[in-house]
């Protein structure tokens, strides 16, 4: 039987780092919010079954957009990311298989391509013997350790470090395993990776993607974006 792909996109998170009245994922940019950018950019792959967006309880600024699709479903977030993504996982209809392959991918990131999904995708199945795989770019700046009050500690070598982006695919059952083990021990990770590293499973791929694939953090971030956004072909 012929595995599926499923799409989850954690969007309950408030954005604290942006200090703006409402969460970054509906913050407007070149005409539309972040999320729906998003959203737009993961229904242009064909191979997605099905996204689950998950939004936190009683968001009222989804059901304002009147975003619908047939393909895009709506699950209720939890405290933590890990929480949304393993509750996006649960959301999910009855025929996914626990060898279906799922992909993760941040609300806030409205620049992620088609062409670098599908690359993905075609790496991780081709790979034998991987876990998953994350998409990511080679770290090329100088890297500085530094103490609590901003003074440089150290430099740190860069070699063999990436930054990690999403989306990160892995198979739904060991991911769902993975995040509930996480959750159960009161622990949070960062990305959907780390809670796979802590399962000791056979190590995620990683495949590079394009740098333009920003997450909006900072408000300096939606400059960057708009920038990015108003190139793409429409």
């Amino acid at each position: 039987m012929t595995s599926q792909f499923w799409a989850v996109v954690p969007a309950a998170g408030i954005g604290r780092r942006m200090e703006a009245a409402v969460p970054k994922q509906y913050l407007e940019v070149a005409g539309r919010t972040v999320l729906e950018h998003t959203l737009s950019a993961l229904l242009d792959c064909d191979r997605l079954s099905r996204i689950i967006v998950v939004v936190a309880p009683e968001d009222p600024y989804w059901p304002a957009l009147g975003f619908t699709h047939s393909r895009i479903d709506v699950g209720v977030g939890g405290v933590e990311r890990c929480h949304s993504v393993l509750n996006g996982l649960r959301a999910l209809p009855p025929d996914a298989s626990p060898e279906d392959w799922v992909l993760v991918h941040d609300a806030a990131r409205p620049c992620v391509s088609p062409e670098d999904i599908e690359r993905l995708i075609a790496r991780v199945i081709g790979v034998g013997g991987a876990s998953g795989g994350l998409l990511g770019t080679p770290i090329g700046d100088t890297l500085k350790r530094v103490d609590h009050d901003g003074f440089v500690k150290d430099t740190v070598p860069r070699d063999g470090l990436w930054r990690a982006l999403t989306p990160q695919m892995f198979r739904l059952k060991p991911l769902r395993d993975a995040l509930d083990a996480a959750c159960s021990a009161g622990k949070v990770p960062t990305d959907e990776c780390q809670a796979m590293e802590w399962q000791g499973v056979p190590p995620p791929v990683m495949v590079e993607g394009a740098s333009t694939n920003v997450k909006v953090t900072r408000g300096v971030d939606l400059h960057v974006v708009a920038q990015y956004l108003r190139h793409l072909p429409q």
